[in-house]
């Protein structure tokens, strides 16, 4: 059962649009599904939003620390309420996805996301569920910084919010505990509509 989501990105107007905020837009996404408001704490660091979902509190949180400093905010607020790491659910860009897709897991690697690699280390774990937003790779390493600080073209934007509300859709089912039922639902597409037949062109006759 997941009691707190989290959504990394980077504070301040400059940052609202880019990549890196994927996770934010997650759980501002989450906010709006479940009229809550997302207000300053500065006890944990972060925007905080606490409210009940079939008798179980439930968390969501923005860190407010920048991307590399995550953990402070994740893990002071898991330690106060006594929230254990399989019970946290950390949405972030990812850039090994394409944009239109996500993924969820459980555990892993940091695989280089600055602010995974915090978190892992304040936790003192691995063992917590990720939602892995697809933003796409630049295709050259030495631009991965510069990508994922720039706002996604129009196109890109479009698909990437369009996998955060399926993953809003699943929010019951992760909230439950049910995990491979949201899995499922998050990781399905929604399917491309067929374009429609063109006319074929009449055929060419050749003057009398």
């Amino acid at each position: 059962m997941i009691k707190l989501l989290v959504g990394l990105g980077n504070p301040g107007p400059e940052y609202d649009d880019t990549r890196h905020n994927a996770g934010f837009w997650f759980i501002e996404a989450v906010a709006r599904e479940l009229k809550v408001s997302l207000v300053p704490e500065r006890s944990y660091h972060g925007l905080v939003a606490r409210t009940s979902v079939n008798g179980h509190n439930v968390w969501l949180l923005e860190p407010q620390t920048f991307m590399n400093l995550s953990g402070k905010s994740v893990a002071s607020l898991a330690r106060f309420f006594k929230i254990q790491p399989q019970e946290i659910l950390v949405a972030h860009d990812e850039m090994d996805i394409t944009p239109g897709e996500a993924k969820l897991k459980l555990s892993g690697s940091h695989a280089g996301h600055n602010g995974l690699r915090d978190i892992h280390a304040q936790l003192g774990t691995a063992d917590y569920w990720r939602l892995r937003i697809g933003v796409g790779h630049p295709g050259v390493k030495s631009e991965v910084v510069s990508w994922v600080l720039k706002k996604p073209m129009a196109e890109h934007r479009e698909s990437i919010h369009a996998s955060i509300d399926r993953a809003v859709l699943a929010l019951p089912l992760l909230l439950a505990g049910d995990m491979e039922k949201a899995m499922a639902k998050i990781h399905t597409s929604k399917p491309q509509r067929p374009k429609p037949p063109q006319p074929e062109a009449p055929a060419h006759r050749p003057e009398a």
